[in-house]
């Protein structure tokens, strides 16, 4: 079996690295309510040339000092910040954990930077955002502003926009006791992303593109 071209997950993105990301939080206001879990799932290229998901990238959040705590999201999710079980990390040491191995990731792929993909991404990339703001990183590996979302991918690919319902009809199988964590959430979204993008390079591959005819 041929390998496949250890650059090609840098040409088929412009030179970014697609990481998955979800986070579940205690509310929708970055600046004052808590991020609580965060995944980050990597985009890898398997031997066969398409892209798969890699290893999966999680950590628990302890909520920052003073933040909002809203009831309604908590029911939503399940969470219990102060579980003692939850082996929960400070958001500065959260972020240190998440970003480290993605930070190597493109140092081995060679990408200029990763670029965040995930299901109405402006909400994680805000939560991020906001977090590195507080904890005093002076970088994170991310995009600041572009994104890839799969709500728009899946609309486009599936006609559907909600995740479960993107996921069932990409042909994924969908639990719903185990959505609303990060990590399945960031598991499935990652699924979605690669049988989307490898379904359209079956059919058509950027790569394939003379220079010429590129914009």
């Amino acid at each position: 079996m041929n390998q496949p071209d250890e650059n090609i997950i840098t040409k088929r993105f412009r030179g970014f690295l697609p990481v998955v990301v979800d986070v579940e939080t205690a509310g929708f206001n970055p600046d004052i309510n808590a991020l609580l879990e965060i995944a980050a799932v990597p985009i890898t290229v398997g031997a066969s040339g398409n892209l798969e998901p890699g290893k999966t990238i999680a950590c628990h959040v302890e909520p920052f000092a003073n933040s909002v705590l809203d009831p309604r999201s908590l029911e939503f999710t399940g969470i219990d910040p102060f579980h003692p079980f939850r082996m929960a990390k400070p958001e500065e040491d959260a972020l240190q954990y998440i970003f480290a191995p993605i930070d190597e990731l493109l140092k081995q792929t060679q990408c200029s930077r990763a670029i965040l993909v995930g299901h109405n991404p402006f909400f994680d990339l805000g939560f991020i955002k906001a977090a590195v703001r507080r904890s005093g990183l002076k970088k994170m590996p991310f995009h600041q502003f572009s994104s890839f979302d799969t709500a728009t991918l899946a609309g486009l690919a599936y006609g559907q926009t909600v995740l479960a319902r993107a996921a069932q009809a990409a042909g994924l199988k969908w639990k719903e006791s185990e959505a609303h964590s990060a990590v399945y959430d960031a598991e499935q979204t990652a699924k979605l992303f690669c049988r989307i993008i490898n379904t359209w390079d079956e059919h058509f591959s950027p790569l394939d593109t003379p220079a010429s005819e590129t914009v």
